[in-house]
């Protein structure tokens, strides 16, 4: 979801993936439909390297890179290649064999343990969209003039790639509501970055409503009425208008300093995902990037970045930052999700070979990126965050890793800064447990809220079936948050939280009272935080979080968000 409101009236995209003809052809045939679809696939792909080329100075700068993986996916060998044996061998139309390659990717990203990488099944099947649009002719982007009258328009779609929004946005076009998508889904980030109001995954909404409906779009619940009363109507317009009036009052907040009412100082930190975003989170506030997402770089291609590439985007984000410090966490990536054309299939990936399991069983590989990150270090302050520890073993074999690295480094001639901090991910609940000697050996430590929640509790919040037992406020999580802060606290190192947690200004005061910080989180997450912080006293809060800490129940936010 995108926060904010929208009230307008339904625009329906056509889904083209749903509705072309599916025949058999002559095998006479078979050449004239193979070029015809490659030429298709070209079209697209010549297409969005002209957008990427002419993107507005306001768009969101994670678009570019969008643009080129949707670019790759178009050239990967699985889906032409694969669609083209359909074409030969089964004599399928074009955009037969197009949609039944498309949809069983897609498949295989539904299956994919990791949430990010389930979402990048909705990259496959924009890109067949755009492809199958250009083979029977019609345009992806709606036609405003379906609609009578100049209300504003509220794009409904089975699903919208980042481009084509772009192209909707201004004019009469608000926001974008979609039956597929998720949290992490490239539309909705760029939903987020546009500052635009968006509900995705609601599952049908397509079939539910028709051009001309008003609708009420509320990016904040998720929730879309359609055809409101005018009672309803006018109570949506209120906060419409009360949310603009305070998101004006935040933006005041950009250069004020997250310090609370007892003068306690709070860091606050973005999480990005690609290098573009970096200006983005600056533009925010951020005194730093707490977490930067590196396997972002090595998504959706058919090749590893090399030392070279990867020593680039670290430097762009660390010039952008100008001095602030960057924490680049080293590649998550691991089990059903490999890079290569490894065919690993793991009994169950959640536990698998992944994150510092899957870097340290490829020392070349991960040498390749820590020359990169230590290269880099030369430009501004970095810190190395390690994902996934479970064993000390894994902190040393890093150790020993990095010495490496610098030993190469020092062979070639090339700088690097003489020390780099390095930290663990506290997201496996035994390093939680047993935080203490981790605290001692590391430099920082980071909490990525949502792996500890999923490993703690056993549950998918990717399961509709037991997403909803997915708890933040268990106080199991809870226990393993002030320990692990606390442990911080008494080594003397600095903790932070960079999980969803951070980001839900519901749970800034709760984070507080249990002595946290240090925060990052989404860069449009910032001034929420910040807001909360500044109204927060840390040291009350750190009483009443103590209270309730060894109760069974989870705690009562209500309470403990009263002033």
């Amino acid at each position: 979801m995108a926060r904010g409101y929208a009230i307008g009236r339904a625009v329906v995209m056509g889904a083209a993936a749903l509705e072309v003809a599916h025949y058999r052809i002559a095998p006479e045939e078979v050449p004239a439909e193979r070029d015809r679809l490659t030429a298709a696939l070209q079209k697209a792909q010549d297409d969005l390297l002209q957008m990427a080329d002419t993107l507005p100075d306001d768009a969101p700068r994670e678009l570019g890179a969008m643009l080129n993986v949707h670019r790759l996916l178009l050239g990967d060998p699985l889906l032409a290649q694969q669609a083209l044996a359909l074409i030969d061998e089964r004599h399928y139309n074009a955009e037969w064999a197009l949609a039944t390659q498309g949809q069983l990717l897609g498949e295989q990203f539904d299956a994919m343990e990791d949430e990010y990488l389930r979402e990048r099944g909705g990259d496959v099947r924009q890109v067949i969209e755009r492809v199958l649009h250009v083979l029977v002719g019609t345009s992806a982007i709606p036609d405003p003039s379906r609609v009578d009258g100049n209300d504003p328009l509220v794009v409904v779609a089975h699903d919208i790639s980042p481009a084509d929004m772009l192209r909707l946005r201004g004019g009469r076009f608000l926001a974008f509501v979609t039956d597929l998508g998720g949290a992490t889904s490239h539309t909705a980030i760029v939903a987020r970055s546009m500052g635009v109001p968006a509900v995705v995954a609601l599952g049908h909404v397509r079939e539910l409503v028709r051009d001309g409906d008003m609708l009420i779009v509320d990016g904040g619940t998720g929730a879309v009425i359609v055809n409101p009363s005018p009672a309803i109507l006018k109570e949506y317009r209120q906060r419409q208008y009360a949310y603009a009036e305070e998101r004006a009052e935040l933006a005041l907040l950009r250069d004020e300093p997250a310090v609370t009412l007892d003068g306690i100082g709070v860091t606050l930190h973005a999480n990005i995902e690609l290098p573009e975003e970096a200006e983005l989170a600056l533009a925010s506030g951020a005194e730093g990037i707490g977490l930067f997402r590196s396997e972002f770089l090595f998504m959706g291609r058919r090749h590893l970045p090399g030392e070279e590439e990867q020593y680039q985007a670290y430097t762009s984000v660390l010039r952008v930052m100008a001095g602030r410090p960057v924490t680049i966490r080293t590649l998550d990536i691991g089990a059903d999700k490999t890079l290569d054309d490894e065919a690993t299939v793991a009994i169950n990936p959640a536990l698998g070979q992944r994150a510092i399991r899957y870097c340290l069983a490829r020392p070349e590989m991960f040498a390749t990126q820590l020359r990169a990150i230590l290269r880099a270090s030369a430009h501004g302050p970095v810190r190395i965050l390690i994902p996934m520890v479970s064993h000390m073993q894994e902190v040393v074999a890093t150790r020993q890793a990095l010495d490496a690295a610098r030993l190469e480094l020092d062979a070639r001639g090339q700088a690097y800064a003489p020390h780099i901090e390095l930290g663990a991910m506290v997201e496996v609940p035994a390093i939680a447990i047993a935080i203490e000697p981790f605290a001692q050996a590391l430099d920082f430590l980071s909490i990525g809220t949502n792996d500890l929640i999923q490993y703690t509790l056993a549950i998918d919040r990717g399961d509709v079936q037991v997403a909803s037992l997915y708890d933040a406020l268990h106080p199991a999580i809870l226990r393993l948050l002030a320990h692990t802060i606390n442990a911080g606290e008494r080594a003397g190192k600095p903790v932070a939280v960079c999980g969803e947690m951070a980001g839900d200004a519901q749970l800034t005061r709760l984070l507080l009272g249990l002595g946290l910080t240090e925060f990052s989180m989404h860069p449009q997450q910032l001034l929420d935080v910040k807001r909360e912080i500044r109204r927060a006293h840390s040291n009350a809060l750190r009483v009443k979080v103590a209270s309730v800490l060894n109760r069974a129940l989870p705690v009562d936010l209500e309470t403990l968000n009263q002033p």
